[in-house]
């Protein structure tokens, strides 16, 4: 995905099903990525202007801006992202020129099959999820196609509606 700004539907999930997914996802030809430990770093910025976090991983290191519908069932995300070499620098920065909303520390498996993304996701104080993340490889994908990708993987991980969670990890966190 070298495009720096992508459409993209996202399905995230509470589990206690890692082990079963994990073996779903490697059944069925997954490519594992690793294991990534990461800190997003959100920071304020005006309500209507979406959402700036600063990830630092061992795996992925990027500035991400995105606008998401607060809809539960319909989480479709208009994402911009750049790739970050000195993420302590830039942090120092933006928390000087904004300052910190939250941060979100997190272990994190990540899978790919075609466009579509999977997080097994541990997160401190919060419990176990799953994300499910169908990303517009070009224009021409609808986002009813995306959907449609996220709803087969639901099932096939018997994620129940119930189990959908509307907020983002940095919301729950903020909430607690």
């Amino acid at each position: 995905m070298h495009d720096m700004q992508h459409l993209n539907f996202e399905v995230k999930a509470r589990t206690n099903n890692h082990a079963v997914i994990r073996k779903w996802l490697m059944d069925n030809g997954a490519d594992m990525r690793g294991i990534d430990v990461q800190t997003d770093t959100y920071f304020n910025l005006p309500e209507d202007r979406g959402r700036l976090k600063l990830r630092q991983g061992n795996i992925e290191h990027n500035l991400i801006h995105y606008h998401r519908s607060d809809n539960a069932e319909a989480r479709v995300s208009d994402v911009a992202l750049s790739p970050v070499t000195d993420t302590g620098t830039l942090k120092n920065l933006l928390t000087r020129a904004l300052g910190i909303k939250v941060e979100v520390l997190k272990k994190r498996e990540i899978y790919y099959i075609e466009n579509v993304k999977f997080h097994l996701d541990e997160l401190d104080g919060l419990g176990y999820f799953v994300e499910i993340e169908a990303i517009a490889t070009n224009v021409e994908m609808p986002v009813e196609y995306l959907e449609s990708q996220c709803r087969h993987y639901m099932q096939a991980f018997m994620i129940r509606p119930e189990d959908i969670m509307a907020d983002s990890y940095s919301d729950m966190l903020l909430q607690q």
